[in-house]
C-alpha cells in the first residue's frame, strides 16, 4: 500500500473518530435526562449548548487554521474533543454539563473546519474528488455509534464508562492517523482575522446552497418519525423506518457523489440533488402511506448527501479567502439552516398541519436547482479539475 493510500484511509479514520464520538453522544441523551431529572424543555435547553458551541467554533476554527495550518489544530483538537466525552458522562450537575457540552460543540466544529481544510489539501492532492466519501464515514460512525450505544446499555455501562471506552478507541485512531496528517503551510488569502464579514458572491450563493439543504437535514432527523407516526400512521414498530431509509440512503450516496462528481463535475450534482430533494419530500406529501413516504425519504437522502461535500469542494477553492476561512464562511450559513429548519417546520405544523410543512421545505430542493442552475460563471472560475 502506498503512502496516498494510506493516507486516505487515516484521514478517513479521523473523519469515522468523530462521527463516532458525536453518536455516542446522542445515544445516552435519554440516560443523561434521566440522572439530572429533566424534562422535555429543561433537556431541549441542554441540548443547545452543543450547536452554540458549534457557533463559537466556527470563527476561531478559521482563523486558527488561516494562521497555524490545519494539522497542529487537528492534533490539539482532536485528542481534547476525545477526552471531553467521558467528561459529559462525569458531570455530576447540569453546572458542570453546560460548559462541558459548550466546549464539546466548540471542538467539534473547530475539528470540522480544520479536517475538511486538510481533506480538500488531499483532494488537490490526488486531482480528484474524494470529500464526500471522508463525509460517508462520518454518516457510517453515526450508525456503528448508535449500535455501540445499544450494546453498552444492554450491558449496562453507565454514559461515563460507555463515554471512557468510545474515548480509547478514538486516541488510538488518532494516534494511527496523526503521522499522516501533512504539516501544512500557512495559508494564503485576503482573510486573516475571526470569521465575522460577509461572504462573496461565489461564497454567498454556494452558502444558500449549503443553507438549504442543511435546513432539509435537519428538518429529516429531527421530524421523520413524528411523520410516519402522525401523517403515514406507520405501526409502532415501522415509525422508524422514514429515518433508517433517509439515513442510509445519504451515508451510501456520498461514497457515490465522489464517482459522480469526477464524471460529470460539481454543479450537474447539485442541481440533480435539488430535485431529488423535491420530488423526495413531494411524494411523501402527495402519497403518505409507507412504501411511497419511504421512498421519498430515501430520495430525500440521496439529495442532501452531496450537498455539504459537494459545497465544501466548491467553497474551499474561493480566490478571495483561505480555504479554513471560506469553509468557516459556508458552514456558519450551512449550519444556521440545520438549526433554524426543525423549529420552523413545528412552528408551520402549529399553525396550518404538518403536510403543509413537510411540502413546503420540498421547495428548498428548487432553490438548490436554481442557485446552481443561474450564475453559473460565478463558479466556474472555481472547478477544480476532476478526473474524467
Amino acid at each position: 500500500m502506498n503512502y496516498l493510500s494510506k493516507r486516505r484511509i487515516a484521514l478517513g479514520a479521523m473523519f469515522f473518530f468523530m462521527g463516532i464520538c458525536f453518536a455516542s453522544w446522542a445515544a445516552r441523551i435519554p440516560d443523561i435526562q434521566a440522572k439530572f431529572q429533566l424534562s422535555e424543555g429543561e433537556l431541549g435547553t441542554l441540548l443547545l449548548c452543543l450547536p452554540i458551541g458549534s457557533m463559537l467554533g466556527l470563527p476561531i476554527a478559521g482563523w486558527s487554521v488561516h494562521h497555524y495550518g490545519s494539522r497542529i489544530v487537528i492534533l490539539i483538537c482532536s485528542f481534547a474533543y476525545a477526552l471531553t466525552l467521558p467528561l459529559i458522562g462525569l458531570a455530576p450537575s447540569t453546572w458542570y454539563i453546560v460548559p462541558v457540552l459548550v466546549g464539546f460543540g466548540l471542538l467539534g466544529n473547530v475539528m470540522n473546519i480544520s479536517l475538511n481544510t486538510q481533506a480538500l489539501g488531499f483532494e488537490d492532492q490526488l486531482g480528484k474528488s474524494i470529500l464526500a466519501s471522508f463525509h460517508g464515514l462520518w454518516s457510517m460512525a453515526g450508525f456503528t455509534g448508535a449500535g455501540l450505544g445499544a450494546g453498552m446499555i444492554f450491558l449496562q455501562f453507565s454514559p461515563a464508562a460507555h463515554y471512557a471506552v468510545v474515548a480509547l478507541i478514538s486516541v488510538v485512531m488518532i494516534l494511527f492517523s496523526q503521522k499522516y496528517v501533512i504539516n501544512d503551510k500557512r495559508e494564503e488569502g485576503e482573510s486573516s482575522g475571526l470569521v465575522l464579514k460577509k461572504p462573496d458572491p461565489l461564497l454567498l450563493r454556494v452558502g444558500l446552497i449549503a443553507f438549504l439543504g442543511m435546513m432539509a437535514e435537519g428538518c429529516m432527523f429531527d421530524w421523520s418519525g413524528v411523520y410516519f407516526k402522525k401523517i403515514v400512521e406507520a405501526e409502532p414498530a415501522l415509525v422508524s423506518v422514514g429515518y433508517v431509509c433517509f439515513m442510509g440512503a445519504m451515508a451510501s450516496g456520498r461514497f457515490i457523489t465522489d464517482k459522480a462528481t469526477n464524471r460529470y463535475g460539481r454543479l450537474p450534482i447539485l442541481q440533480v440533488s435539488g430535485i431529488l430533494i423535491f420530488l423526495g419530500l413531494l411524494l411523501a406529501v402527495v402519497l403518505p402511506n409507507i412504501i411511497t413516504a419511504a421512498l421519498g425519504f430515501l430520495l430525500v437522502g440521496f439529495g442532501v448527501a452531496s450537498i455539504v461535500p459537494v459545497s465544501y469542494g466548491i467553497a474551499g477553492r474561493s480566490k478571495l479567502y483561505s480555504p479554513s476561512v471560506a469553509l468557516a464562511l459556508v458552514s456558519t450559513l450551512a449550519f444556521f439552516g440545520f438549526l433554524v429548519g426543525p423549529p420552523l417546520i413545528g412552528f408551520i405544523a402549529e399553525l396550518v398541519n404538518l403536510k403543509i410543512s413537510f411540502a413546503l421545505v420540498s421547495f428548498n430542493g428548487i432553490g438548490i436547482l436554481l442557485l446552481s442552475s443561474f450564475g453559473k460563471k460565478v463558479f466556474q472560475s472555481q472547478e477544480a479539475p476532476v478526473e474524467s
